[in-house]
C-alpha cells in the first residue's frame, strides 16, 4: 500500500483554480480564447512517464460525424480500443460473413494519428452472434469455430495491432470459471487453446487476458492470478493482464497497486484497459472532486508499477458513455462532460501525469453551451414545444444498434406520468432502460418509471435502448410527450 499523496499549498491553490475553471465551463459561463502556445497533452505526458500510453475507446458513429469528438480523440490519446466494432457479433453476424468497414475505419484513424491499437476482443461469452450462441455445438466444433475466428480476425489485422485481449471476462466473482459456452464445451483448456492460436497467427502481438472487478486483491483476482501462474508453467504464450477498472466514486481499492505489482512480478505487463469512475446522479461538486481524486489514485498506482504500460479510459465524454444505459441512475464517469468540457478529473489526470503548465480549455472548445453566450444555460436556442428530445445512435454494428435519447421539459409546468412516443422503422427493441418500453410495429412507446414519473421544468431524463435491425434505420422525425409534439 502506498502512502497518501499530499499536495503542496501552491499545487492545492492551482487545483482549486482548475476546478473552478472546469465548473464555470460546464455551466456555460466561461469563454476563453484558445491558448496561443501548445499545451502538453495527456498522450505526451504519459509518454514522458516511461513510454506509457494514455488511450481511449472509440465508437464508429461519433468518430465519423462529430468533429469535436474526433479532434479530442486525435490530440489527447495515444492508444485506441474499439468499443464494440471488433466484438464477434459486430464482425461476423452471419457465419462466415464478415463486416470489416467500421473496425477498419477506426484502425485507419489510429494510423493517421500515430496511435497504437488494442484488439478487443477475440474470445468472450457476450455479444456473440445468434448463430453461435444457439448453434448447439459440441466441444470439438466450438474449438474449431473459435480457432477459425482467431485465424481470420487476428490474421486480417496482423501487424496493425500492438496487443489483443485474447480472452475476456473468464471468471465469476468468487474466482471460479464463468460457465460460458466456451467453458461448457472445452473446460478451462479453451483459454490455453485461444492464446496458442492467437500467438500462431500474430506472433508479434502482446496477448492479454482481460477482466473486471480484479482491480484489488480479492477472490476474483486471486482466481485469475492462479490461472496465469498455471498458464505460464504450461508454456502458454501470455504476455499481460488487462485490468478493466469500471469503478465507482470513492471505491478505488486500496490494494490496486499491490495487485498490479504481483502480476508484474510474474514477468507480465499490466494495463488499465477500460477505466471509468461512475457516480450516482445527479453529479455535484463534491462527487466531481472525489472522482478527480480517484482518477489521480489510479494514475498514481499505474505509475508506481514499472510494468504498468498504460491506461485506457472507456470513452471520451459522459454523454456517449455506456454507463447510464447499463447502470440506471448512475453516470458522469469520464474525463469530459457531454459538451466536451474538461472535468476536474481531467485536470487531476493531467497533474498526476506531470503536467505543470495551465492547460486552459480544449483547443476549439471555448466552454460555451450550444446556443451561444447570450442564453441562460439549458435554455433552448429556438422556440419549440413544451419538450425537447435529443436522439443519437451510440453504436451501430450492422445487424444491431444502441440508441440514446435525452428528454427535456422545456415548459413552465411539471409533466407528470409522462409518455414518449416516436416512430423507428426496421428495428426490434430487445432492451430499453430508464422507462417502460413497448413496441407496436414501428411505433415506440416509453412510459415513465415509478422512480422518475415527473419531469419538472428544465429537468431532463436519459433513455436508452438496444435493438436488432434490418437495413438502414432513419432518425425519427417527430417525438411526442403526453401527446404534445417536442422540438
Amino acid at each position: 500500500m502506498t502512502e497518501a499523496r499530499h499536495r503542496s499549498p501552491r499545487r492545492a491553490r492551482r487545483s482549486l483554480s482548475l476546478l473552478l475553471t472546469s465548473a464555470l465551463a460546464a455551466a456555460g459561463l466561461l469563454v476563453t480564447a484558445s491558448p496561443a502556445q501548445a499545451e502538453s497533452t495527456l498522450r505526451d505526458l504519459a509518454a514522458q512517464n516511461g513510454g506509457r500510453h494514455f488511450g481511449t475507446a472509440l465508437t464508429y458513429n461519433p468518430l465519423n460525424s462529430d468533429s469535436q469528438y474526433r479532434d479530442i480523440a486525435a490530440a489527447q490519446f495515444s492508444a485506441v480500443t474499439h468499443e464494440n466494432e471488433m466484438k464477434w457479433e459486430a464482425l461476423e453476424p452471419q457465419q462466415g460473413q464478415y463486416n470489416w468497414s467500421q473496425a477498419d475505419s477506426i484502425i485507419n484513424f489510429a494510423k493517421a494519428n500515430n496511435q497504437i491499437v488494442r484488439g478487443h476482443t477475440l474470445v468472450w461469452h457476450s455479444q456473440l452472434p445468434s448463430w453461435l450462441n444457439n448453434g448447439g455445438y459440441n466441444g470439438n466444433q466450438l474449438r474449431s469455430i473459435m480457432e477459425n475466428h482467431i485465424e481470420v480476425v487476428a490474421g486480417r489485422y496482423r501487424g496493425d495491432l500492438y496487443a489483443w485481449d485474447v480472452v475476456n471476462e473468464a471468471f465469476n466473482e468468487d474466482g471460479t470459471f464463468r460457465n460460458s459456452i466456451w467453458y461448457q464445451g472445452m473446460g478451462r483448456d479453451y483459454i490455453a487453446h485461444a492464446f496458442r492460436k492467437a500467438h500462431e497467427v500474430d506472433p508479434n502481438a502482446k496477448l492479454y487476458i482481460n477482466d473486471y472487478n480484479i482491480e484489488g486483491i480479492n477472490a476474483k483476482s486471486n482466481g485469475l492470478y492462479n490461472l496465469v501462474v498455471d498458464l505460464l508453467n504450461e508454456g502458454v504464450p501470455i504476455h499481460g493482464v488487462g485490468i478493466q477498472s469500471h469503478l465507482i466514486v470513492g471505491q478505488v481499492p486500496s490494494t490496486f497497486q499491490q495487485n498490479m505489482q504481483r502480476f508484474a512480478d510474474l514477468g507480465l505487463d499490466v494495463a488499465i484497459t477500460e477505466l471509468d469512475i461512475r457516480m450516482q446522479m445527479p453529479a455535484d461538486n463534491n462527487k466531481l472532486q472525489q472522482q478527480a481524486r480517484d482518477y489521480e489514485a489510479v494514475v498514481d498506482a499505474c505509475l508506481a508499477v514499472n510494468r504498468c504500460i498504460g491506461i485506457t479510459v472507456w470513452g471520451i465524454d459522459d454523454e456517449r458513455s455506456w454507463v447510464p444505459y447499463t447502470f440506471p441512475g448512475e453516470g458522469a464517469p469520464l474525463l469530459y462532460d457531454g459538451q466536451y468540457n474538461r472535468k476536474p478529473a481531467w485536470y487531476a489526470v493531467y497533474e498526476a501525469l506531470g503536467g505543470t503548465d495551465d492547460p486552459g480549455e480544449e483547443p476549439g472548445n471555448p466552454g460555451e453551451e450550444p446556443g451561444g453566450p447570450g442564453e441562460e444555460p439549458g435554455e433552448p436556442g429556438t422556440p419549440g414545444g413544451p419538450c425537447d428530445v435529443d436522439y443519437a445512435v451510440v453504436n451501430d454494428w450492422g445487424n444491431g444498434m444502441q440508441g440514446a435519447l435525452t428528454v427535456t421539459n422545456t415548459g413552465s409546468s411539471p409533466i407528470s406520468n409522462w409518455t414518449l412516443q416516436f416512430t423507428l422503422a426496421n428495428v426490434n427493441i430487445s432492451n430499453g432502460w430508464n422507462g417502460d418500453w413497448t413496441q407496436n410495429g414501428s411505433q415506440i412507446t416509453v412510459t415513465a418509471p415509478a422512480w422518475n414519473a415527473t419531469l419538472n421544468p428544465g429537468q431532463s431524463t436519459e433513455l436508452g435502448f438496444v435493438a436488432d435491425k434490418t437495413g438502414s434505420v432513419s432518425t425519427p422525425t417527430q417525438f411526442t410527450l403526453n401527446g404534445a409534439t417536442c422540438s
